[in-house]
């Protein structure tokens, strides 16, 4: 029996859950422009977390973080994903870190 990595099923159902939310709330003759993806900074702010509570949401290092933030180095393909979730609901952040 195969074992699913629980990060990756738990942001699979949030996009998931995203997406059926969005397509619910836009007009089936207008299509949304895709959002822009603020700076991992920008969207730290706008969630109101501190760089430690982003790092525990992200699943990564707070160095991680500040990397990201200095440009550096840029999130995994995952971690861009789970921020499209974050900007797309910034309670979504809070709900994690209460988990």
């Amino acid at each position: 029996m195969e074992t699913k990595d629980p990060i990756s099923e738990l942001l699979s159902s949030l996009e998931q859950i995203v997406l059926a939310r969005d397509v619910v709330n836009v007009a089936p003759a207008v299509q949304a422009e895709p959002a822009v993806m603020p700076e991992p900074q920008q969207l730290r702010e706008i969630t109101g977390m501190e760089l430690d509570e982003f790092a525990r949401v992200m699943g990564v290092s707070i160095s991680s973080v500040k990397s990201w933030e200095a440009k550096r180095t840029r999130p995994s393909g995952s971690a861009q994903k789970l921020m499209q979730l974050l900007h797309a609901n910034p309670n979504l952040g809070r709900q994690l870190l209460e988990q």
